[in-house]
């Protein structure tokens, strides 16, 4: 089990998935419809993460076959030095080991995380949540049967039927040894993982994203970027919070436009004491609404008098996800981007653009919101550590 495969055993491994989802859809999405039925929640974020339907299934599919086409992570040589006594010295990509993944809803996530965990050498563990299991149980299955077929032992994806309690458990005294942690889903979650275990922990953390309209905003691109941000509202990439610059010119007429665009899309509009001015604008009932990640129907508007003061803001309240500046000067975007402590940082673009696929990654095993060791979308080429090679004959110190 501990052998490194080869890429192309690897790769094998994949392009069986790959095949096998697609013989399997229906046997994947008659599971999903159990868990669906099963689910007694009112909560619409997970909902719609949970549910699997012929795209979710087409994205499984492409997700593979972009790792099948992406170049082995492991062995890329990152530095070399020969020491003047003549030893050779290599700094080399190499597998964490094992991974243990925790996520919430998402048997998307049990194609996905797998894949690119296993080309990248890792073995992983996949503890998904009560209201996926059918689903999952049903695509592990089809993990061990591609492993099986390539005479590849089964142990290299595993899955973690624990509740709670179990998990707490396992966090504090693991059965077997863990690498690295990656806990996808809500701040309890990450406080959880975060309290209880005993290696790295990589957090994939809260979105709570901004956007700030500039003075030189071109407002028909600011309304198409906002409405777009807020298209799709259980994404870690959603827009939640708006800062407008109060010298925007023809303020009056974006703003009612924008409330007017939101309504249509029955998104609920809270406002700062500026914006509460406007119809339809509710006031919110405390500052630490800005805090809150909504992964719901719901956006806040403010006022800011500057773009030092935007800048400020986002970094106080938001997730460290990803933010926006609307603006046509390229030269205040670029303050604005170099400052503001995000992730990911925009001009003029949607924040759902924030995915592993769409920044040409493959897929993701998360977002990152941490600084250590990497941050933002996380792909096949950033689930590596590194390691050191020195070949001699016989040097001493």
């Amino acid at each position: 089990m501990n052998t490194l495969l080869t890429s192309q055993q690897r790769n094998d491994v994949l392009i069986t998935m790959t095949q096998l989802i697609a013989d399997e859809k229906e046997s994947i999405l008659s599971a999903n419809k159990i868990d669906l039925e099963n689910y007694n929640g009112n909560d619409i974020a997970m909902y719609d993460r949970l549910k699997v339907d012929d795209l979710k299934i087409e994205g499984m599919i492409l997700s593979l076959e972009q790792l099948v086409a992406d170049s082995d992570p492991i062995g890329k040589e990152l530095y070399h030095f020969t020491h003047n006594n003549g030893m050779k010295i290599v700094n080399k990509t190499a597998p964490f080991g094992t991974v243990l993944i925790i996520y919430e809803s998402r048997p998307d996530v049990t194609v996905e995380a797998a894949g690119i965990a296993f080309k990248s050498g890792n073995k992983i563990l996949l503890k998904g949540g009560k209201e996926s299991l059918n689903s999952n149980i049903k695509i592990v299955a089809l993990w061990h049967k591609a492993l099986f077929k390539n005479n590849i032992s089964t142990d290299w994806v595993e899955y973690m039927n624990y509740n709670r309690t179990e998990t707490q458990i396992f966090l504090e005294n693991p059965t077997q040894k863990v690498d690295l942690i990656v806990p996808r889903g809500g701040e309890k979650l990450i406080a959880f993982v975060k309290q209880n275990a005993q290696c790295p922990v990589i957090v994939s953390g809260r979105g709570n994203n901004f956007i700030y309209v500039d003075i030189e905003a071109d407002l028909d691109l600011a309304l198409s970027v906002i409405l777009n941000g807020k298209s799709k509202i259980s994404a870690c990439n959603a827009v939640d919070k708006i800062l407008i610059n109060s010298n925007l010119e023809n303020k009056e007429i974006f703003i009612k436009a924008l409330i007017s665009k939101l309504l249509e899309s029955n998104i609920e509009i809270l406002g700062d004491a500026v914006l509460t001015a406007y119809e339809k604008v509710n006031s919110y009932p405390s500052e630490n609404i800005w805090y809150k990640e909504f992964l719901d129907y719901k956006i806040v508007l403010g006022s800011v008098d500057s773009n030092d003061e935007a800048i400020i803001k986002i970094n106080k309240y938001s997730g460290g996800h990803s933010a926006v500046i609307i603006t046509k000067n390229d030269e205040t975007a670029n303050v604005f981007m170099e400052n503001v402590d995000s992730a990911t940082v925009y001009q003029n673009v949607s924040t759902r653009f924030t995915d592993g696929g769409q920044f040409g990654l493959g897929g993701e095993l998360a977002i990152s919101t941490d600084k250590l060791h990497h941050r933002g979308p996380m792909g096949l080429h950033h689930l590596v550590t590194n390691k050191w090679y020195i070949k001699g004959n016989g040097q001493i110190r």
